[in-house]
């Protein structure tokens, strides 16, 4: 296995959706692939790093589609595994005037939820890469699942790669009996760069701060981020990069959206991005750890131009149909420098 930059692991999935129609009345006539660490190593690849997926995918042509697709954006996928099973999938229903989107998840008994310690040769994936990306879903899954996630986390540690962490808090998926909180602060615990939605930060400490932004305009109350940043950090304070995305949604396709970093247990502020005529939000999130994880290869010392950089690869990524960001790094730059 050749060394690289990144590496990402989580579960490979199929979308379906008809942005036309409800769950209930669709007839979906495309099939996408998707998963939110598959889409921050497309979004890395498409930024030039060198990425490589781990995930375990089911035998067959379904399987084989899924490699071919990770292939078609220059990710490696020698350490993708395969065992029999069924594809993990979910129907997204996009959201309409008032009507929020809603996600339906078919992620039971699938080759990444029967995952366990020992089946993932970690030492060998690992080996000469930089940084190791997951996300909080690798570990909601199912138990087996979450406890080879954190063998993942410890071998990761041991070999000294920077471990970097998405929140993700998906409270569907948690139905196997676990604590979210109790299991995501352990993750977070153990991490150098982390990310997340502010709603997520806000499960984690039980604390809101209103951001009811409709336009670029909008005033932040920095000093209640301010202190919020503090306590965020004495939580994880292993964390030396801590990127939180803040958005607000006037309309469905009406979002604003910034961001905020504590880098060192301090705070600093991005700029507020209006974003009219939304295409689609999904992956959103995804793009922003991605422009994360490239700005700690590429720029670690810089911690405004990183929390920018960040912050318009999210931008952009809501006018990119499907999971996937596309953006290039000539693209954000542009957005980060207008």
């Amino acid at each position: 296995m050749k060394n690289l930059d990144v590496i990402c692991f989580g579960e490979f999935m199929m979308r379906l959706d008809d942005a036309s129609q409800s769950i209930e009345t669709s007839n979906p006539d495309e099939v996408k692939f998707a998963g939110s660490e598959a889409n921050v190593a497309v979004s890395l690849a498409t930024l030039g790093d060198s990425v490589g997926y781990v995930t375990r995918l089911p035998l067959g042509i379904v399987g084989n589609a899924a490699v071919h697709r990770l292939a078609q954006y220059g990710i490696d996928t020698s350490r993708v595994l395969r065992s029999e099973g069924k594809i993990g999938s979910y129907f997204l229903e996009q959201g309409a005037s008032r009507q929020k989107s809603k996600t339906v998840y078919d992620r039971d008994n699938t080759p990444f939820s029967s995952l366990a310690p020992g089946i993932i040769p970690w030492r060998n994936i690992l080996k000469g890469a930089k940084v190791f990306h997951t996300s909080g879903i690798s570990a909601a899954i199912s138990q087996s699942s979450a406890d080879a996630t954190f063998e993942a986390l410890d071998v990761a540690d041991e070999m000294g790669l920077t471990v970097s962490f998405d929140i993700n808090y998906r409270s569907a998926l948690w139905n196997y009996g676990a604590d979210p909180k109790e299991t995501l602060v352990r993750m977070m615990q153990r991490c150098d760069v982390m990310f997340g939605d502010v709603i997520e930060f806000e499960y984690i400490t039980g604390k809101r701060i209103p951001f009811e932004a409709t336009s670029a305009d909008y005033k932040m109350d920095l000093k209640a981020y301010e202190e919020w940043c503090k306590e965020l950090h004495a939580l994880c304070p292993r964390c030396k990069r801590m990127i939180i995305g803040i958005r607000s949604q006037p309309e469905p396709r009406h979002h604003v959206l910034t961001a905020i970093m504590i880098a060192d247990g301090k705070m600093m502020p991005s700029v507020i991005h209006d974003i009219k005529d939304i295409v689609d939000p999904v992956g959103v999130g995804d793009a922003f750890a991605a422009g994360s994880i490239h700005a700690a290869l590429h720029f670690a010392d810089d911690p405004q131009r990183w929390v920018d950089y960040a912050l318009a690869a999210a931008t952009l990524k809501n006018q990119v149909p499907g999971d996937f960001n596309l953006a290039t790094d000539e693209q954000i730059c542009q957005l980060v420098r207008s």
